[in-house]
């Protein structure tokens, strides 16, 4: 289990958003749901910068789950959903061959839930295929905190990585001297990052001295800074 110890690259990974749809998210209890879509959101439009190869899988759309979330939609339009009946997306074929076309045996995975869809998938894809799972715990969740704690800790037992979306950012950005993709990277954290976001707001603002008002301010640069 080398890749343990391996850092997550635009290179080396993809990712899956597994069921984000509204009727799974009502089930939540394990993570706020608006948080939850936050965080979501936030790893696509991280995906999105690294143009990381991304599938979503959809169930029972039409007979129970509803759409998936428009704002993760909007990040990927381009994206063609994978609908399936099964609660394990390893057990259709459409989802099995999107991953392989990337090429890619990290697998960076979102989705609900924790306990069913996320667990079933990620054993499935390690014993079938030797897929290298990184679960992303804040965005996904489970049917009570307990049902999320121990999913999770089932699947760190048998090798996923448990990660957050800002780990997953900033391992894909890795060094700030990466100007390409700077200023979307803080984009992203200072619309979906929090506290984080709030202090790269007032470094541009009260030590940067940018426009309070601006639409976007002047892209810091800790390169230059240091």
């Amino acid at each position: 289990m080398s890749y343990l110890t391996e850092v997550l690259t635009p290179q080396n990974s993809q990712l899956i958003f597994i069921d984000q749809q509204p009727q799974m998210a009502f089930g939540v209890q394990s993570i706020d749901r608006q948080t939850l879509k936050n965080n979501v959101v936030a790893l696509a439009k991280a995906a999105r910068v690294f143009n990381i190869p991304t599938v979503i899988t959809t169930v029972e759309t039409e007979s129970f789950s509803g759409h998936t979330y428009p704002e993760l939609l909007s990040v990927f339009p381009d994206v063609s959903l994978l609908e399936r009946t099964s609660m394990n997306s390893w057990d259709d074929q459409k989802v099995r061959d999107a991953l392989a076309k990337a090429g890619r045996k990290k697998v960076v995975v979102s989705g609900l839930w924790t306990e069913v869809c996320n667990t079933t998938f990620a054993l499935s894809a390690m014993n079938d295929a030797d897929y290298e799972i990184y679960m992303v715990a804040d965005a996904s969740g489970g049917t009570s905190k307990d049902a999320h704690d121990f999913a999770m800790q089932r699947m760190t037992q048998a090798g996923v990585v448990p990660v957050t979306w800002l780990q997953v950012l900033l391992e894909w950005q890795r060094d700030w001297a990466r100007r390409d993709t700077y200023e979307a990277v803080t984009g992203i954290v200072k619309e979906h990052g929090g506290a984080y976001g709030m202090g790269v707001d007032y470094a541009y603002t009260m030590v940067h001295k940018a426009p309070e008002r601006a639409e976007h301010g002047p892209v810091l640069d800790p390169v230059a800074a240091a």
